[in-house]
């Protein structure tokens, strides 16, 4: 190994962590509309929210505007974790299989590329994920999870070391996903457009703008199903039964949502998805570029 292929992982942690603190209201707003109506589970059968500007005016307005930031701290640390970890693996294999290939690029190689550094990545990373979303859904008007190290002690009390990894399967399809379609795309898109525009800002914006929309049509569905899961609680009991809101896993998640609340449940929060997805990618191609050319 050279001694510049660090340098893939630091960018992308920092330029993501940075991203991360740009964006994280309207993941927030996202995060409550995706557990709001949930027939099986009283405490998010109602409709409380309308949409994404509507769930963040009653956000600052009820609970104050540092509630848009509640679980910010897991989130960076997430992207500290996932972000690093991604980015870099993302890059690294890619250098490596263009290498074997005879420095020959091709979507199909990207997009395996994309497949395995973002599974990886977001599993490894899932209870960052975990404690993020159950900070983004007590805000603050509860008094509990609100405090990381809170959360994590609340979460590992009642429900186990297994509790910090609820919802992992569909958290690495979603990686998976996004990754796929995600950092291809941008490659794609930046690779075709460098005779038009050059290797410069507007490039990276455009590519990066396309690359969004892509990646929230294809993750949103697999996103409703794994913040689900990771919002409910599972206590830790012995014997009895489950209680009837609790999902069983993906596939029940899947069959629940779409019997109690139709095919478009699965995009509940799509718009503060492709909101936040695309400034989120634009600061973060755009840093990471940036960093490139400084170093």
């Amino acid at each position: 190994m050279g001694e510049r292929d660090w340098r893939p992982f630091v960018y992308g942690g920092f330029a993501s962590c940075v991203a991360e603190f740009g964006t994280f209201p309207i993941d927030t707003t996202k995060t409550r509309l995706q557990i709001q109506g949930q027939k099986l589970d009283k405490n998010h059968a109602h409709l409380k929210y309308r949409g994404m500007i509507d769930c963040m005016l009653k956000i600052a307005r009820q609970e104050g505007f540092v509630s848009l930031y509640s679980g910010i701290w897991p989130a960076v640390l997430r992207q500290a974790t996932y972000g690093t970890i991604k980015f870099g693996t993302y890059y690294t294999l890619k250098k490596i299989f263009i290498n074997y290939n005879d420095g020959k690029e091709s979507v199909t190689l990207n997009v395996v590329c994309g497949v395995v550094a973002g599974a990886v990545s977001s599993a490894i990373a899932n209870p960052t994920d975990v404690l993020k979303v159950r900070m983004q859904v007590a805000g603050t008007n509860n008094n509990s999870n609100v405090g990381l190290i809170d959360c994590f002690r609340d979460v590992y009390t009642h429900e186990g070391i297994s509790g910090l990894w609820r919802g992992v399967n569909p958290t690495a399809q979603r990686a998976a996903v996004i990754a796929a379609i995600e950092l291809p795309v941008y490659d794609f898109c930046k690779s075709h457009l460098l005779n038009l525009l050059g290797d410069r800002a507007v490039n990276h914006f455009i590519s990066s703008l396309i690359a969004s929309f892509g990646s929230a049509v294809g993750s949103t569905p697999i996103d409703v199903v794994r913040t689900r899961l990771m919002n409910q609680r599972k206590l830790k009991q012995i014997g009895g039964q489950l209680p009837s809101h609790i999902y069983q896993g993906t596939i029940d998640c899947f069959i629940q949502t779409y019997k109690n609340e139709g095919f478009w449940a699965f995009y509940k929060g799509f718009v503060p998805t492709l909101f936040r997805m695309g400034p989120w990618n634009i600061i973060f191609f755009l840093t990471y570029e940036q960093l490139k050319r400084l170093y």
